[in-house]
């Protein structure tokens, strides 16, 4: 059953020194401290009693302490005091800003074009620099403002253009620059919120501003995918965690997670989890302390809680061995994250570099919105790219690149070479005019098909649900069909396949609601991965809502995000015998598949497979082995 978070502060221990949780080995985290709480800061008592609750349920190695959000302008005085607090216990502190006039309407933000509020950010940014070498600034440097002044401004520009304009001269010269001129030493880095498809409207400028900026922060909440407005996946997390680091190589400083709608212990879990499979940055945020210390709440269990899972709920009840050798009672949310990072801590270490099936996505481009997130949870490994990845064996176009002018010629230029180019039937549908006909004569019909069975590999299949997917249309033995949708006696393409030259051109048809790739039946799923992926040294045989993570170094990760169990296997090469999990070092045997090369032909292993099982809201890490 889902509830929504209790507004009300867990009870404050008594005052005493804190005796912290040993840090973690593979990450530092953080604690960001919104301006209403870091006022509060200036009583001592306040100060002490919050820190050791917090610090006694999950490990901090640094706090930002922020010095504006609403008009609330920290004084000095308790910024240096509490500064020198969390020096004294061994903690880094940073600044942080949030550039919003009232959080509550909507977000209402700063108009930049208007001349008072431009002088307004420049002082708070100056404020911030005094106290701080390092300052990050909170989802809000964006702009939504449609005053006299943006309309005057705008002038015939599109809203996208102005903004986007306007933003980067904002982050430059309101922001970093005077920033500079008040401490030369200080580093500001800008913290991207989740929806990265529709930063461009409002200004957030991802071509630009990682340059101006000394570095970027990734936002990897995802709360509940269905009640709150942005429907999110989980895999969402990791993705873009993935897509900000390519964007900025080397310069991303780490995922920031809240509690906001993670209705169960688990799902807040998940978020951190993804977030540090990214293996993309050496930090992860909480936000924020308010909400770190939210009491502990029975309803919060999930109804699969008895199963034993990756997270382990009885931990919320058994006390916590601080560093001191001491115990202390389990309080407040803030234990739920530090049960959530001992269980990921000791796997992390095993992971190499994430590999993943690359999907370009140019600048400020928009199109079938998130939907490498939805793939990844269909168990398809992504790795998002802000360049068109010529070297690539195998490389995925959404409708987002259509926004690249030369698209056409680049898919032309890649199967001509002997590579593979998967488009979706967005970008098929977005191309029609643009000359995608040259390659094959493949195209959306305008018509829509509700279907429920599936062929693949020669089987028929039934899924949960019908789902409504749009007809592509193609001439025979030009192209050929090889995973279908099934209605009656009729069929559609799910995954087409045209040959050019030496290459390959694929068209992946999207169902109408993205997230109704969970509802296709394992068998033909299994097949698109196989097809789509075949580059990676392992491939995941599953229904939806089971995502794998892939590693350079023979690791990977398969995470459940399904209420229920889930028997799955994955596809290794013939080469490896065996998966070990890195977590219990048990060793499973692989088995090899077969198939037949042709009609009358004996079968001959191609592969081999091992088995595996998952309890819901789990990941279990492996290594492939090959004896």
């Amino acid at each position: 059953m889902k509830h929504i978070l209790p507004l009300a502060l867990a009870a404050c221990s008594a005052v005493s020194a804190a005796q912290p949780l040993p840090a973690y080995h593979q990450f530092k985290v953080a604690v960001y401290c919104r301006a209403y709480e870091v006022r509060e800061m200036a009583d001592p008592a306040w100060l002490r009693s919050r820190w050791d609750e917090l610090s006694r349920q999950v490990h901090v190695d640094k706090v930002y302490l922020e010095t504006h959000r609403d008009g609330v302008i920290v004084a000095d005085a308790t910024l240096e005091s509490a500064k020198a607090f969390f020096a004294a216990q061994g903690v880094q502190t940073a600044g942080g800003i949030t550039y919003t006039i009232d959080e509550s309407n909507r977000f209402e933000t700063f108009s930049y074009s208007n001349p008072e509020h431009r002088r307004k950010v420049q002082e708070i940014a100056e404020h911030a620099a005094r106290h701080f070498d390092e300052v990050i600034l909170d989802d809000f440097f964006f702009t939504s403002a449609k005053s006299e002044w943006d309309l005057k401004a705008r002038g015939n520009r599109s809203w996208t253009d102005y903004r986007l304009q306007l933003m980067a001269d904002a982050a430059e010269n309101l922001v970093v620059k005077p920033a500079r001129a008040v401490n030369p030493k200080v580093r500001v880095i800008i913290k991207y919120p989740n929806w990265y498809d529709h930063f461009q409207a409002l200004g957030f400028n991802l071509e630009k501003e990682p340059a101006i900026f000394d570095g970027i922060y990734t936002g990897t909440e995802t709360r509940d995918a269905s009640l709150l407005a942005q429907h999110l996946q989980p895999y969402h997390g990791y993705s873009i965690m993935r897509y900000f680091s390519n964007i900025a190589p080397g310069r991303n400083g780490g995922g920031w997670v809240d509690t906001g709608a993670a209705f169960t212990y688990d799902r807040y879990a998940e978020q951190l989890w993804v977030t540090l499979f990214a293996k993309a940055a050496p930090e992860i945020t909480l936000f924020d302390l308010k909400q770190m210390h939210f009491p502990l709440d029975e309803r919060f269990r999930a109804p699969w809680q008895n199963q034993k899972t990756s997270f382990r709920f009885d931990a919320l009840s058994e006390p916590v061995k601080l560093a001191s050798g001491e115990t202390a009672k389990p309080t407040s949310y803030a234990r739920v994250a530090g049960v959530s990072f001992e269980a990921v801590d000791g796997v992390l270490a095993a992971l190499g570099k994430p590999l993943g099936l690359k999907s370009y996505k140019p600048f400020h481009s928009s199109g079938e919105d998130f939907l490498q997130s939805y793939l990844g949870m269909a168990g398809i490994p992504m790795e998002i790219v802000p360049v068109f990845p010529k070297d690539e064996p195998i490389v995925l176009l959404t409708a987002q690149a259509a926004h690249d002018p030369d698209i056409v010629a680049k898919i032309e230029e890649h199967v001509r070479t002997g590579h593979k180019v998967v488009i979706t039937s967005g970008l098929l549908k977005a191309l029609s005019h643009r000359g995608i006909q040259q390659i094959a004569e493949i195209e959306d019909t305008g018509r829509v098909a509700l279907v429920k069975d599936y062929v693949a590999d020669w089987r028929k299949m039934t899924g949960e649900k019908a789902i409504l997917i749009p007809q592509i249309g193609y001439r025979t033995n030009d192209s050929w069909e090889l995973v279908s949708a099934i209605d009656g006696d009729n069929g559609w393409p799910l995954l087409h396949d045209a040959s050019y030259v030496g290459g390959h051109l694929y068209v992946l048809t999207i169902p109408e609601n993205f997230a109704d790739l969970y509802h296709i039946p394992a068998g033909a799923l299994n097949a698109i991965r196989r097809i789509v992926t075949p580059h990676l040294p392992v491939q995941l045989e599953a229904p939806g809502k089971v995502s794998l993570f892939v590693y350079d170094n023979d690791t990977f990760v398969v995470e459940n995000f399904r209420d229920e169990p889930v028997d799955a296997a994955v596809v290794l090469g013939l080469d490896r015998k065996a998966i070990e999990d890195v977590a219990t070092a048990e060793t499973i045997a692989a088995e090899e598949r077969k198939v037949s090369p042709g009609w009358g032909k004996p079968p001959v292993a191609v592969a081999s497979a091992a088995k595996i099982q998952l309890p819901p809201h789990s990941f279990r890490a492996f290594r492939t082995k090959a004896k």
